[in-house]
């Protein structure tokens, strides 16, 4: 069983920056093509950015591009993503998830492992 556990969440002024973290259990980590979701009030879940078993990101919402940056730590077991310049329109639950597949995988169900979630509200 996998666990993911995010955190740094929280409310920020428009083009503020914050950081999230999302850290895994277990000894599988680096199999893992690991991804941030978010999801809005009334709104689908949606991919961010993607990032594979060897650090390249794979997929980028042009919604973000140029302003979140994903990243990875073995060492550590974490995944984090970079998030400058917000907008109000960024304000939602935000995800991570892992999953053992390859390739771009910017769709929720290709997913088996999900974090619990964390806030983020961008104020104008």
């Amino acid at each position: 069983q996998v666990q993911l556990v995010e955190s740094g969440g929280g409310l920020v002024q428009a083009g503020g920056s914050l950081r999230l973290s999302c850290a895994a259990s277990g000894r599988t980590f680096n199999y893992f093509t690991m991804g941030w979701f978010r999801q809005a009030p009334g709104k689908e879940r949606e991919c961010v950015v993607v990032i594979s078993r060897g650090g390249g990101v794979t997929y980028q919402a042009d919604s973000v591009k140029g302003r979140f940056t994903i990243s990875r730590d073995s060492a550590k077991n974490t995944v984090y993503l970079q998030m400058n310049s917000l907008k109000p329109e960024d304000t939602a639950v935000y995800y991570c998830a892992a999953d053992y597949g390859y390739g771009t995988r910017a769709a929720p169900e290709e997913y088996d492992y999900w974090g619990q979630g964390t806030q983020v509200t961008v104020s104008s």
